[in-house]
């Protein structure tokens, strides 16, 4: 289990932690269809939705790191979809 906050600055979804926050606190993210809060809990296997402006990204998550190379960092995440926002 890892935080939500820390899974999308660890998998650089979003750059910084204090960012991911406000993002959540906003009400922009789900996991499995329910609205998440920073401190949600995310598990492998998960599917996340992240609003971002005028486009809505669905992700799996694929595996949970403390820390990776940037380079490696797209490998926690699996991306299902990428749709505009209406």
């Amino acid at each position: 289990m890892m935080r939500l906050d820390k899974f999308l600055k660890v998998s650089r979804l979003i750059k910084r932690r204090t960012l991911a926050k406000e993002v959540a606190d906003q009400g922009r993210i789900t996991i499995n269809g329910v609205q998440a809060k920073a401190s949600t809990n995310v598990a492998v296997g998960d599917e996340m939705a992240i609003r971002f402006g005028q486009k809505l990204l669905t992700i799996e998550v694929q595996q949970l790191k403390e820390a990776v190379k940037k380079d490696d960092a797209a490998t926690l995440y699996k991306v299902k979809k990428e749709e505009p926002v209406q």
